[in-house]
């Protein structure tokens, strides 16, 4: 038996990093993973890492700053099974779409409206899209993805940091407009991780000084974000709502 069983869980950003990881540990719990991404190709490729071990998978070409591609990815899940357990809302624009990285006065207007169009706006369009399915069924859980530097104020990526702040706030309110529903709302943010699939020498070092700073004194990698996730969509946390879980190795004590 798997963790995930006969669920259908949805996976935005799924086809590159974090997100990746995230669908094949869906498959892996015995679930069908539904990856979602601007970056169709890699979905598609995703998708054939899951079925070429027996398990289901469906990949939807989506950019989530567009309403209709979100209601689109909801419709076409529906179609193909009936049903979504679980939404993760995991694509955002920070290493597969790069942004700026320097002093808040270095952000330009068009990059910040950018960051905030796929990052917030990415996440209620993705939430607005499937939540009606949950509600009909009044069961479901959605995961939002936020970010260890909303909790340490991390330098350098303001519009980013401030995005998944509003992250961790539209988490909460949404708990609890669908707790009535049996809709389930947390939010996971992790730490520094190596999720590049060909990180440079520059990256790798950045990631060992975060390494150092940690309680847990190694570099934080996509697998160790995925059974936090899993956990979160799964049965297991039937009982747990509107809470942040902080998954970096002790660098930060939340």
């Amino acid at each position: 038996m798997g963790l995930l069983d006969g669920k259908v869980v949805l996976v935005t950003g799924g086809g590159h990093g974090i997100g990746r990881a995230y669908c094949l540990g869906i498959g892996r719990e015995g679930g069908a993973a539904v990856v979602a991404d601007i970056d169709g190709a890699a979905a598609e490729r995703v998708a054939n890492e899951i079925r070429e071990v027996g398990g289901e998978a469906l990949a939807l070409a989506t950019d989530v700053a567009r309403s209709e591609d979100c209601q689109r990815m909801a419709q076409q899940t529906l179609d193909r099974f009936g049903k979504i357990d679980g939404l993760i809302n995991n694509a955002a624009m920070f290493l597969s779409v790069p942004v700026t990285r320097g002093g808040f006065l270095q952000v330009s207007e068009e990059e910040w409206d950018q960051v905030m169009g796929v990052n917030v706006k990415g996440v209620w369009f993705a939430t607005r899209a499937v939540a009606p399915a949950m509600q009909e069924r009044r069961q479901g859980s959605i995961v939002n993805i936020s970010s260890n530097m909303v909790f340490n104020g991390g330098t350098g990526f303001i519009h980013y940091v401030v995005s998944k702040g509003a992250v961790l706030a539209f988490s909460r309110v949404l708990a609890r407009e669908l707790g009535p529903y049996n809709i389930r709302v947390n939010t996971l943010a992790p730490g520094s991780t190596m999720s590049e699939e060909h990180p440079t020498e520059e990256a790798v070092k950045r990631y060992e000084q975060s390494a150092s700073s940690r309680l847990l004194k190694r570099v934080e990698r996509p697998e160790d974000v995925v059974g936090t996730a899993l956990y979160l969509v799964s049965d297991l946390s039937s009982f747990v709502t509107g809470q942040t879980f902080l998954v970096n190795g002790g660098a930060i004590l939340h």
